[in-house]
C-alpha cells in the first residue's frame, strides 16, 4: 500500500511530509487538492479519524480572504467548493490518517 499525501504544492507542511517519506525511500502518491478533489470514499475514510471541522483551515489566507469567520456554512459543501480551504497535508496509509506535519506518528506506521 502506498502513502497518499493530499495537499497543496505551495504548502510548506506538505513539502515537509513529501520530504520525510522521500528521505526514507517510501513511495508516495501526491494529490494536489487544487487540481483534484478528495473523492467521497476517501473523505469517509479520512473523517473516521479526523473530524470534518478539523479539516477546515480557519487560520489560512483563503479562509480570511473569503471572510468566512462570521458566516454560517456547511463545512463539507465549503470544502468541496473551495478545496484551498483544506488544512494540509492530509496523509493516509491504509486506515491511518494524520493532519499536518506528524513525523512522530508516521515513524510508527508499519510501512513495507
Amino acid at each position: 500500500m502506498i502513502i497518499q499525501i493530499f495537499g497543496k504544492k505551495s504548502c510548506n507542511d506538505t513539502k515537509k511530509a513529501q520530504r520525510y517519506f522521500k528521505e526514507r525511500g517510501i513511495k508516495t502518491q501526491f494529490i494536489n487538492l487544487l487540481e483534484k478533489e478528495i473523492s467521497e470514499g476517501e473523505l469517509k475514510v479520512i473523517t473516521k479519524k479526523i473530524d470534518l471541522e478539523m479539516l477546515l483551515d480557519i487560520d489560512g489566507n483563503e479562509y480570511k480572504k473569503r471572510n468566512l469567520k462570521y458566516m454560517v456554512y456547511d463545512v463539507k459543501e465549503l470544502l468541496c467548493e473551495y478545496p484551498a480551504l483544506y488544512k494540509t497535508p492530509i496523509v493516509r496509509f491504509k486506515s491511518e490518517v494524520t493532519l499536518g506535519n506528524q513525523p512522530e506518528i508516521w515513524k510508527n506506521w508499519e510501512i513495507k
